[in-house]
C-alpha cells in the first residue's frame, strides 16, 4: 500500500481534505466528551495546564479517564498504571490491523503516536475502499488531536461552570460515539455475537468483580467469540 510520499502535492493535498473531510462528525462528537473529561481533571484538583499537557502527550481518552477518576492526593500508581494498560492494549490489535494496510516509512511512529478508536475505524473503511496513505491519515489525525486538545482544556478551565456532567447528559457522549463506530463495522450476525459476548462479559465482571477488570474480560471475551465464529465459517 502506497504511504502517500510517492504522489504529487496536488494529489497529497486532496487525501490530506479527504482525511479532514471524514473525521469531522467524530470532532463534533468529541467535543462534548473532551469537556466532560476537563471537568473530571478540575474536581479532581488538576490545573488546565496538567490538563492540557496529559491529552497533548497521552493521547488516549479511555484510559485517560479511568486514570482522572482513579486520581487522588495520593494517587495508586499500582491502579492506574493496570487499568491504562488494560484499556489501551486493543491498540496492539488495532495497529497489527492498520500495519498490513500500509505503509508509512520512518513517519510510522509519529503516525502510531495520533492512533485513536475513531481514526484508526476511518482508516479501516479508507483502506479497504482506495487505499490509506500517509497524507490520509493526518488529514483525520491531525485535527481529532487539536480538537482533543482543545476541548478538554476548555473543560478543565471551566469545570466549576460545567457542574455534573451527567446532569447534561454528556457523559453518554463517549459510549454513542463508540456505539456508532461499531455500527459502522457490523457484518450481519457474527458481528452481533460478537459483541454480545464482549458487552454481556464485561458487564458482569464490572458487577461482581470491579474495574478495571470489566475491560480486559471484555476483551477477551469478544476475541474468542470471534475466532470461534471464524472457525466455524471455515469448518
Amino acid at each position: 500500500m502506497a504511504s502517500g510520499m510517492n504522489h504529487t502535492p496536488l494529489r497529497r493535498a486532496a487525501e490530506f481534505r479527504d482525511g479532514a473531510r471524514d473525521i469531522l462528525p467524530p470532532l463534533i462528537a468529541a467535543a462534548p466528551i473532551g469537556l466532560v473529561y476537563g471537568a473530571i481533571c478540575a474536581s479532581k484538583g488538576m490545573t488546565a495546564l496538567e490538563t492540557a499537557l496529559m491529552s497533548g502527550l497521552v493521547f488516549a481518552g479511555g484510559s485517560q479517564f479511568a486514570a482522572a477518576e482513579l486520581w487522588a492526593p495520593s494517587p495508586p500508581l499500582f491502579a492506574i498504571a493496570l487499568s491504562t494498560l488494560m484499556i489501551n492494549a486493543r491498540h496492539v490489535l488495532m495497529g497489527a490491523s492498520l500495519a498490513r494496510k500500509a505503509r508509512f516509512g520512518a513517519a510510522t511512529p509519529l503516525a502510531a503516536f495520533f492512533m485513536a478508536d475513531e481514526n484508526w475505524a476511518l482508516a479501516e473503511r479508507r483502506a479497504a475502499a482506495r487505499g490509506l496513505t500517509l497524507a490520509y491519515w493526518f488529514g483525520m489525525a491531525a485535527p481529532f488531536w487539536l480538537n482533543w486538545l482543545g476541548f478538554t482544556t476548555l473543560g478543565s478551565a471551566a469545570g466549576a461552570l460545567l457542574g455534573d456532567p451527567a446532569r447534561l447528559g454528556a457523559d453518554f457522549a463517549f459510549t454513542a460515539l463508540i456505539i456508532g463506530l461499531v455500527a459502522g463495522f457490523w457484518k450481519g450476525r457474527a458481528t452481533g455475537v460478537t459483541v454480545a459476548v464482549s458487552g454481556v462479559t464485561a458487564a458482569l465482571v464490572w458487577r461482581f468483580v470491579g474495574s478495571p477488570w470489566h475491560v480486559l474480560a471484555g476483551a477477551a471475551a469478544g476475541m474468542a467469540a470471534a475466532a470461534a465464529l471464524v472457525r466455524s465459517a471455515a469448518r
